[in-house]
């Protein structure tokens, strides 16, 4: 492969908008010089992104400068907690231009957490249905316990190899079958997948929204390079990670909720700081109104400033330039990887997912083939990289859904893994269950940080495997 430089130029050649992006490569060299001091190359943004140097600086003198006290009082230090907090959640949906009249902030420790909230609350119950795409994120696929446990009836839209797409259709037809007026009916899905980077339609929201569902919409792998506006999709619920969108702190995500549909929500317990009054003697409570009941304990007051301070990050650089910027390199990166082929023309990678940058992220899954087609152990491809100092992510990336999909697994073959153990399986039982194919995919994914040297570095890696 020619090098870095020469590669460059002809890369800005074919994809000319990346030259209104320089102002990222100016940031990087700046704010995330441990980078390249220490050769590292991050291909994980899926999983996490990296945080900028000024976001800890910014938040360490804020924490040495200023007296913060647990919340739920009313003493000084209480007061100026309160008031960091109230103001964040208010940046929060300036951020995605959602109306305080119409949405609510509630934090939580993760998207997890936030999708779990949802699950345990929603009136699910008998005529009621969970709609689910195979395209979901496992903490958006365990919801169906909830829903089963309440007898509503759980449904998955198959995706279709290779783009790993719902038809339109399909979800059309499921969202037509509501059976029951009065239970609950919940469709969730994510705005892009963690395994293939494919992004589904935020159309699909109206639609739902208009055939009486109320619309989950996990956006943890979206929000970070792209524009969620919440005045023109209006799901109900909208989950994210704010260490995806920036780095720091970890720790914190939020349930982004419209009131009417908060409203919908009875939580099975209280807990410090969710409630006005609990009597041991009465045995009764009364729960806070709005994102307040659903903030169990006490919120992570300190850290709640840095996520003020990781959305001045991407308002800086601005989340456009961030989308067109890893919409570039990441069509360079397909191009490059599809061309390459053994001597046998054999292709070297199958990608999973979309081949062109329509309706499709930064991230790209993918796995390497030997000259007669074979897969290379995806964990193989994981140690020589670390070897390399490139850091990526291989498995099925908790999206089990699209990764049986992409892998071919049948329901027969996973039904007879399943059958007959009780409590646990290993990853290695696993694998000889499905008597030899690939349990799991290599994933390479994109973001604030990420620059040409990085792809260029990732290309040269997998021309390695070529024979």
């Amino acid at each position: 492969m020619e090098a870095v430089d020469h590669a460059a130029r002809r890369f800005g050649r074919v994809y000319p908008d990346f030259a209104s992006t320089h102002a990222v490569d100016d940031l990087r060299a700046r704010e995330f010089r441990r980078l390249d001091e220490s050769g590292h190359v991050y291909l994980d943004y899926t999983g996490g992104s990296l945080y900028a140097e000024s976001q800890v600086r910014r938040h360490m003198e804020f924490l040495l400068h200023d007296v913060l006290g647990n919340p739920h009082s009313s003493s000084p230090a209480s007061r100026r907690a309160t008031e960091l907090i109230e103001n964040t959640r208010a940046r929060v949906l300036r951020f995605f231009n959602a109306s305080p009249a119409e949405y609510a902030v509630v934090f939580t420790a993760n998207a997890s957490q936030a999708l779990k909230l949802v699950g345990e609350s929603y009136p699910f119950g008998t005529g009621g249905r969970l709609l689910l795409t195979f395209d979901n994120h496992n903490s958006v696929n365990g919801i169906r316990e909830f829903a089963r446990a309440r007898r509503a009836h759980t449904t998955y839209v198959p995706v279709r190899p290779p783009d790993m797409r719902c038809p339109d259709a399909d979800v059309e037809r499921e969202l037509a079958g509501r059976s029951d007026e009065t239970a609950g009916h919940l469709f969730a899905y994510p705005a892009q997948s963690n395994f293939s980077g494919v992004q589904h339609p935020l159309e699909w929201i109206a639609t739902a929204r208009g055939r009486g569902w109320d619309v989950l919409l996990d956006a943890a792998a979206f929000a970070p390079t792209n524009r969620l506006d919440l005045s023109r999709w209006r799901p109900d619920f909208v989950t994210v990670s704010f260490y995806k969108m920036f780095g720091y702190p970890t720790g914190i995500g939020a349930l982004i909720a419209r009131h009417d549909a908060l409203e919908k929500l009875h939580r099975p317990w209280f807990s410090g700081g969710t409630i006005t009054v609990a009597s041991v003697t009465a045995d009764r409570y009364f729960l806070e109104a709005g994102a307040a009941a659903f903030e169990d304990g006490t919120l992570d007051y300190a850290n709640l400033p840095a996520v003020d301070v990781g959305l001045d990050l991407l308002e800086q650089i601005g989340v456009e330039t961030i989308h067109r910027r890893v919409s570039c390199l990441t069509g360079w990166l397909l191009d490059q990887l599809l061309a390459l082929r053994h001597r046998t023309g054999q292709p070297l990678v199958m990608p999973y997912g979309p081949r062109s940058m329509e309706r499709r992220g930064g991230t790209i899954a993918m796995n390497f083939r030997d000259c007669a087609g074979r897969v290379v152990e995806h964990l193989v491809i994981e140690e020589r990289a670390a070897a390399r100092g490139l850091s990526l992510r291989t498995g099925c990336f908790c999206n089990p859904g699209a990764g049986e999909v992409a892998l071919g697994l049948s329901a027969d073959e996973l039904t007879h893994c399943f059958q007959g153990v009780d409590a646990h399986m290993t990853r290695d039982e696993f694998r000889l269950c499905i008597d030899g194919k690939s349990s799991g995919a290599v994933r390479v994914s994109l973001g604030l940080a990420s620059n040409f040297a990085d792809v260029h570095a990732f290309a040269r890696f997998a021309e390695d495997f070529v024979e």
